[in-house]
């Protein structure tokens, strides 16, 4: 026994030496830097600091280092170093009316106020190759924003003003934390919402798409997607004020989704809502239209069967990490659990054998 744990240890120590070999690729190729990842590869920085709910662009561009580009290794390395900080406060909210946009579009109105802003996307290229980044060319600079960027209000704002879509709840609450308590169902809006940003992009983008082909009612504009920075401020008790601690980037969706309406109170259409650390737009409209699906049972609406409208099996299978754990786990020894069902199926075969001579 002693020598077999010993040679399981050499296994295991070898196998790190050979990922770590594995991870430096070609010694005749320039190695790539944390500041590398971190400025060229930002949309993947980003997935994996929404999805291991930590702000923290140096660390998500050092986890996809470690784990040799796989994102949901990434976030797992992510959330488990999360596990070792203090907690110093608790920002105040912020405030997205206030954010210095870098991309803002709306699919419902075409002159909004402060304009529509395309910002970086990929929406309007041609989706071929450019082998002109192959030859690591110089990049065009692109036109410079303004120094003080004016506040841009919500479109859903129209919309409300008008008292054309639902008013959104107001709760003094202070909202469950799902980074410090597990998930308990039935779970408030607050707790699905956070659930969904720090979810697996692939997992609430597919939920997303059922909804649009029918399952569930998500039938949605996007009222407006806009990405930019925000201030973070957190109340100083000393100071009675609240101090600017940073700024961090954030994607918001919101959109407009089928109307309600009844005998006694006029139509009024209805809100989805996205927001994710970085920029993620797919994942922030994806995530409005899950949110939408998940409100079937305060909106009056007939729950239809559609998995977008399962809080359970949205909530407890979103989660890449907790899939990932469980997945894997199987690749992992079960020897003993393996022989015995194994003598199990012996024995019944065994059984079956013998009756079957004492038939004939």
């Amino acid at each position: 026994m002693y020598v077999a744990v010993k040679g399981g240890e050499r296994a295991i120590d070898n196998a790190h030496a050979f990922l770590a070999e594995e991870r430096r690729g070609d010694p005749g190729v320039a190695e790539l830097s944390v500041p590398q990842i971190r400025e060229q590869l930002r949309l993947a920085v980003n997935r994996v600091m929404a999805e291991g709910s930590l702000y923290d662009p140096d660390l998500a561009a050092l986890a996809i280092k470690q784990a040799r580009g796989d994102l949901i290794e990434a976030v797992f390395l992510i959330r488990a170093y999360r596990t070792t900080l203090p907690r110093f406060a608790g920002s105040v909210p912020v405030d997205t009316a206030a954010m210095a946009v870098l991309r803002r579009v709306s699919a419902t109105f075409k002159d909004l106020p402060g304009g529509q802003v395309l910002g970086p996307t990929f929406d309007y290229t041609h989706r071929l190759l450019d082998f002109k980044l192959a030859a690591e060319g110089a990049v065009e600079a692109a036109p410079t924003a303004p120094a003080d960027p004016a506040r841009v209000p919500h479109v859903m704002a129209m919309l409300d003003r008008d008292g054309l879509i639902e008013a959104e709840p107001v709760s003094d609450a202070v909202p469950p934390d799902l980074t410090r308590e597990p998930l308990a169902l039935p779970a408030c809006r607050a707790l699905r919402l956070q659930a969904l940003t720090r979810g697996d992009e692939g997992f609430v983008l597919s939920l997303a798409y059922s909804t649009q082909r029918g399952y569930g009612r998500t039938h949605a504009f996007v009222g407006e997607l806009r990405i930019g920075t925000v201030a973070v401020e957190v109340e100083v008790p000393e100071l009675g004020f609240a101090v600017e601690i940073g700024e961090i980037e954030l994607t918001e969706c919101e959109t407009v989704n089928q109307f309600k309406g009844s005998k006694t109170e006029p139509a009024q259409f209805t809100r989805g809502y996205g927001l994710v650390l970085g920029q993620s737009e797919r994942k922030a409209i994806a995530m409005s239209l899950v949110d939408r699906s998940l409100r079937w049972r305060e909106l009056g609406e007939d729950f239809v069967g559609a998995p977008a409208q399962d809080e359970e099996f949205v909530l407890a299978h979103c989660d890449n990490i907790q899939a990932t754990g469980f997945l894997e786990h199987i690749k992992l020894p079960h020897y003993v659990d393996f022989q015995a069902e194994l003598e199990l199926v012996r024995q019944l075969r065994a059984e079956a054998f013998a009756r079957q001579e004492a038939a004939e």
